[in-house]
């Protein structure tokens, strides 16, 4: 890099799959005092060229392919694509082209190549920065308008990641630690990268996913050869797990000796899932809730700091150190023990937390902190209960508004994940001429259920009622082969909501596999 101009400030843009590599390329931009930028390896063409042009990166760097689990990801020509539409190109593209995929060609003048770049190059001393020098730009998905890139301070934040490792995490320095995530997101910056070498830990890069690579015991697989000690993964992956082995038979094959803790975030976890996952791995499984701009837990169980194990279940733990997480209703005042509200943070924030976005300074002001003067709005939506454990129920815009009422999409979602054929759930609003919205789901049932849907439904809207009351006014639903996700396993609501209610739908760039709306498209004409 720093051969090819590459200085203190200067932008990196980093296009790679879950490799090595790409790790190096991180360090590497850390050392020197570069900006990196890393780009989520699925991301298409427009998508890309949006990111490039807003961080103007001085090298970009990809790599020939990713590995899919039924495809090659071709990583030059979707850059090829971004950069035909970029106004700010950069100097140089570092290809790093992986052995056995296929021979990509190099552009002329442009393209260096890796491995003849790795031999010529020479010992680089470390470059000091002040403490709130950015470390990374880190785009958040679902952007419209100016990008929404968060800056990450370096000096905080690995005193952060390293206080974290041990607080919330409970590993000493030697120990084996895994998050099963990607690079390309903020758990992959914090916790593949940074936080466990910070601390002294090995840490697990896996490129392949929880099913199908090759099957439902692939986690097992890597967590027993590996002696892995701690695990951080989502509910989604577990879920997806459970669906294709409901008796985690292919993991009884795999002895987890060394495994004493998993953890899980990206989204609320149902306590049926949190259940099945303490049955099938045998360890206490801790939810723990933060967000791509806190850059590591907000609230969680502090195992490190004497926390219990044993927190009750549908809660994502306590106040992080640092962080002051309160509720407030719409008119900006506390609100009761268990009820539902707006999650905000009290300012300052913690050491770690992000410090702006990347030349957007007028959003960053309009939409964290401008709702709620003298805290951050998360924009997440729950409750405390009296011992001052969190419940994350669903973003403020996953509240439904049922003729005046807020229900939480996410409480009734716990509701039908309770059912035992039902393997993945999505709960949004439906347009409703007397109500103005109703809860719908759309459910996913387990392989190899005979029972009747009619029947199905029937229970679920049952147990809604009984749970949560009539005044959720639940009582329609469909049963679909999958759920439409991002790629870091979130459910587009909004576009569900507007499909439901027979409206206009955008898909965004993030979504892993787009066909799946027609399918629901499908299935609602049937119904």
């Amino acid at each position: 890099m720093v051969r090819h101009g590459v200085e203190k400030g200067d932008r990196v843009v980093i296009y790679m799959p879950m490799i090595p590599q790409t790790v190096y390329c991180m360090l590497a931009c850390a050392r020197i005092g570069a900006i990196h930028s890393l780009i989520f390896g699925g991301f298409a063409s427009k998508e890309l060229s949006v990111r490039i042009d807003h961080a103007k990166p001085k090298l970009i760097v990809t790599a020939s392919f990713g590995v899919e689990p039924k495809r090659k990801v071709e990583y030059i020509s979707l850059l090829e694509g971004a950069l035909a539409r970029v106004q700010s190109k950069p100097d140089k593209v570092l290809i790093y082209k992986r052995p056995n995929l296929g021979h990509v060609p190099l552009a002329p003048g442009r393209d260096l190549d890796w491995e003849e770049e790795l031999a010529k190059a020479q010992y680089c001393k470390c470059v000091s920065v002040p403490s709130d020098h950015p470390l990374y730009i880190l785009y958040t998905s679902g952007t419209t308008g100016l990008p929404k890139g968060v800056v990450r301070p370096t000096g905080g934040y690995a005193v952060m990641l390293n206080w974290t490792m041990s607080a919330v995490y409970g590993l000493k320095s030697g120990e084996v630690w895994w998050a099963a995530s990607d690079l390309g997101w903020v758990v992959g910056h914090s916790y593949i990268c940074y936080g466990p070498l910070l601390h002294g830990n090995t840490t697990v890069l896996y490129e392949g996913k929880p099913v199908g690579t090759p099957d439902a015991g692939a986690y097992f697989r890597v967590l027993a050869e590996h002696e892995v000690a701690a695990f951080f993964t989502s509910p989604t992956a577990i879920r997806a797990i459970r669906q294709q082995d409901p008796e985690a038979a292919l993991g009884k094959q795999y002895s987890l000796k060394r495994f004493r803790t998993l953890f899980v975030a990206g989204e609320h976890c149902d306590v049926d899932t949190l259940e099945w996952s303490k049955k099938v791995f045998k360890v206490p499984v801790l939810d723990h809730w933060w967000q791509t701009e806190s850059g590591s837990a907000i609230t969680a169980s502090c195992i490190g700091l004497g926390n219990s194990t044993t927190p009750p279940p549908g809660q994502a733990g306590k106040s992080v150190p640092g962080y002051n997480v309160m509720i407030l209703d719409e008119n900006k005042e506390p609100v009761k023990a268990k009820t539902l509200g707006n999650i905000v943070v009290k300012l300052p924030l913690p050491p770690g937390a992000f410090s702006g976005l990347w030349e957007n300074q007028e959003t960053f002001q309009k939409l964290y902190f401008q709702k709620f003067p003298g805290y951050y709005d998360t924009m997440d939506a729950g409750y405390m209960d009296e011992e001052g454990y969190l419940y994350v129920l669903s973003r403020a815009d996953d509240v439904i508004n049922v003729a005046g009422h807020r229900i939480s999409a996410g409480a009734i979602e716990e509701c039908v994940l309770f059912h035992h054929a039902v393997a993945d759930c999505a709960v949004v609003g439906q347009e409703d001429a007397l109500k103005g919205h109703v809860p719908f789901a759309l459910c996913v049932l387990r392989e190899g259920i005979k029972t009747e849907e009619k029947k199905i439904l029937e229970e679920i809207v049952e147990r809604v009622r009984t749970n949560i009351g009539p005044v959720a006014a639940f009582q329609k639903g469909i049963f679909v082969k999958q759920l439409p996700k991002t790629r870091s396993g979130k459910i587009p609501r909004s576009a569900l909501s507007a499909l439901v209610s027979g409206k206009p739908y955008k898909i965004t760039p993030t979504i892993e596999d787009a066909s799946v709306f027609k399918h629901i498209e499908e299935v609602l004409k049937k119904n």
